[in-house]
């Protein structure tokens, strides 16, 4: 199930709840049991393994631009 993470405009505390993404747009309390609350935008993590667990083989091209413009 995906985690969330929001923030209490009223007192201020960042939190996390775990919820179907369907559910992910509504309203929810903060642990304060206050109401007004937003969701956070998440990062997501990008790792340079591939399923195996092995290093992801490096681009082809290269480079700074993936041309090979650099020296």
């Amino acid at each position: 199930m995906p985690r969330y993470d929001y923030r209490c405009r009223a007192c201020g505390s960042t939190f996390e709840v775990s919820r179907p993404m369907s559910e992910a747009s509504s309203p929810v309390a903060c642990p304060g049991g206050h109401d007004d609350t937003v969701k956070l935008l998440s990062t997501v993590a990008v790792t340079g393994t591939s399923r195996g667990g092995a290093p992801a083989p490096p681009a082809a091209g290269g480079g700074c631009c993936g041309g090979g413009c650099c020296s």
